[in-house]
């Protein structure tokens, strides 16, 4: 979840679900002291692939709740940050923003893979979604990788 935070720290420094891109890139890179410009503008991408945030004019929009997000006063965002996720991971990681444990969601994925004969993307976007739970951009995503 650490993309989720590092995003999530310059909507909530402004008190903004939308802001610029440039003010954005400012806010991890010279206020907080996180990253490079460049890499800013990486994880804009990043977050834009995954659903995060979504551009309009120059601007960015959050696409997901901020306030069910902190942003812990030690935090620092690591390597995982530059990473784009699978599908698999994409699922599982709001599964367990919904309050499941990661370790049964796994389980049940696992399983479901097995009982479909399906690859561990498309069982995770389907058990997502049995559980209610909206799982689009990874559905896109596994959709890609088939």
């Amino acid at each position: 979840m650490s993309l989720r935070v590092t995003v999530a720290a310059p909507f909530k420094q402004t008190g903004k679900a939308r802001i610029g891109e440039h003010e954005f890139v400012v806010a991890l890179s010279l206020d907080r002291d996180w990253l490079s410009p460049d890499q800013a503008k990486r994880v804009i991408d990043i977050a834009t692939g995954e659903g995060l945030v979504s551009r309009d004019d120059g601007d960015l929009i959050a696409d997901f709740d901020l306030d069910s997000v902190d942003v812990p006063e030690d935090f620092s965002p690591d390597e995982s940050v530059f990473r784009e996720r699978s599908a698999f991971e994409r699922a599982v990681d709001a599964l367990e923003a919904e309050g499941m444990e990661k370790q049964e969601v796994v389980a049940a994925v696992n399983e479901l893979q097995q009982e479909l004969g399906i690859t561990a993307d498309a069982a995770a976007v389907v058990y997502a979604r049995r559980e209610g739970v909206d799982v689009d951009d990874a559905a896109a995503k596994a959709r890609e990788g088939l």
